[in-house]
């Protein structure tokens, strides 16, 4: 079975052994990811912002996998203040509310770097025509 992955260049990546993103046939998962550029948080001490810059990341390698946002069929969000879960669902509700995944938020006691508030996780299923 064809495997294609997406790398964002994280350091994390070849440390911890693993890619963004990967596809399988026609489905893609997306690893668990936050609001870091060039090892500096985005959005520091605000969850829309930060839910926002995930969501993009996620989409641009949804976009290199031949995908896109709608065919996403779950989210998974930790974060780790709960009482923030309406900016973090405006956010998630700008990119899905008409896609309509199902979707999990549950709050973690930390993340990576303090500083991070949210991190994602999806699933997308594609139109199984699809070839490299």
């Amino acid at each position: 079975m064809n495997k294609k992955r997406v790398f964002t260049g994280s350091p994390w990546e070849p440390i911890v052994g693993y890619c963004r993103a990967i596809r399988v046939g026609n489905r893609i998962e997306v690893a668990g990811t936050t609001a870091m550029k060039d090892g500096e948080v985005i959005g520091i001490g605000d969850a829309y912002m930060q839910t926002k810059f995930v969501l993009q990341t996620i989409e641009k390698a949804l976009v290199e996998l031949g995908s896109d946002m709608t065919h996403v069929v779950r989210t998974r969000m930790f974060v780790t203040d709960i009482s923030k879960w309406e900016e973090i669902g405006k956010a998630h509700g700008e990119f899905f509310r008409d896609i309509q995944p199902v979707a999990t938020m549950v709050e973690v006691k930390a993340l990576i770097d303090p500083q991070l508030m949210v991190e994602i996780e999806v699933e997308a299923v594609v139109d199984s025509s699809y070839t490299d």
